[in-house]
């Protein structure tokens, strides 16, 4: 008697915009093509959305080499349950993007996050003529132009986002800054089997972990030197003002170190007899 195989049900990630949104591109690197994206306008939703089982994964901007960290997504991170699996980076590329048929000279008005726009002053300094509109997303803008059929506007967003809506490429490549890059993190939910990430060579592990210490006189400096007196290196550390308590506030740290090591173990665990709350947000191939 034949066996009949279940079909595997596809992967559905969530994400910040519209389908061909930089989140997009990390969906891609991250667990490849054969996945359903399920796009969301608001940061918050993304995180609800894996809390509620809408998704089984999610994928959010967390840093930009120009602008810094996305503050809103570092909150969302202690608020929600959710777990760091993996990290991406993104360059990106800023194209100006129209209708078919409609050439440079008929452009008017240009579409696009605030953010990307902000990123090609130097185009907008050479085309003074086109009025900037800010848009909730970058290929946002491209899927509306493109619905409306407008003949005096333009987009600025990805080159994929110009396959997907049918847009054509003016101008390629017009941000400030090729130095430009967006990194992103894979999130799951806590206690969840593990993603199918696509695997590009690890160079060693981080962990992310949130921890609060006493507004206290070197209360920083006692906790750091958990890690420091180990010799683990430290890539990043975050404050966020901690919500109801003036002046105190959140440090969000990452460390180049892996959860299995024991001279990670011992100095989390140190760091929690000097914090007031601590957290470990995910460990994940660096």
């Amino acid at each position: 008697m034949a066996k009949h195989l279940k079909s595997k049900r596809t992967l559905r990630v969530a994400f910040q915009g519209e389908a061909g949104a930089f989140s997009h591109e990390a969906i891609v690197k991250l667990l490849g093509p054969d996945v359903e994206v399920v796009p969301c306008q608001r940061f918050e939703e993304v995180f609800a959305t894996l809390r509620s089982g809408g998704c089984e994964a999610s994928v959010i901007p967390i840093e930009n080499t120009l602008h810094g960290s996305v503050h809103e997504n570092y909150d969302h991170l202690l608020h929600f349950d959710h777990q760091i699996v993996a990290e991406t980076s993104v360059r990106i590329v800023h194209n100006l993007i129209a209708v078919p048929g409609v050439r440079l000279a008929n452009v008017r008005r240009v579409y696009s996050h605030p953010v990307a726009l902000n990123q090609c002053l130097s185009f907008f300094a050479a085309n003074p003529q086109f009025e900037r509109e800010p848009f909730y997303d970058t290929a946002g803008s491209v899927k509306m132009i493109m619905a409306e059929g407008l003949k005096d506007a333009a987009a600025i967003a990805s080159a994929v986002s110009a396959t997907i809506y049918g847009g054509r490429i003016l101008r390629r490549s017009i941000e400030d800054d090729r130095q430009n890059f967006t990194r992103f993190f894979l999130l799951r939910r806590a206690g969840d089997a593990p993603l199918p990430v696509v695997e590009k060579g690890k160079k060693g592990w981080k962990t992310t972990l949130v921890f609060t210490t006493r507004n206290q006189p070197g209360s920083l400096f006692r906790a750091l030197s958990a890690f420091a007196l180990r010799d683990i290196s430290l890539a990043k550390i975050e404050s966020r003002p901690l919500r109801g308590k003036p002046w105190e506030y959140l440090f969000y740290l990452e460390l180049l170190g892996s959860l299995d090591e024991e001279r990670v173990k011992r100095a989390i665990g140190h760091l929690e007899e000097l914090s007031d709350m601590q957290r470990v947000l995910g460990c994940f191939p660096a």
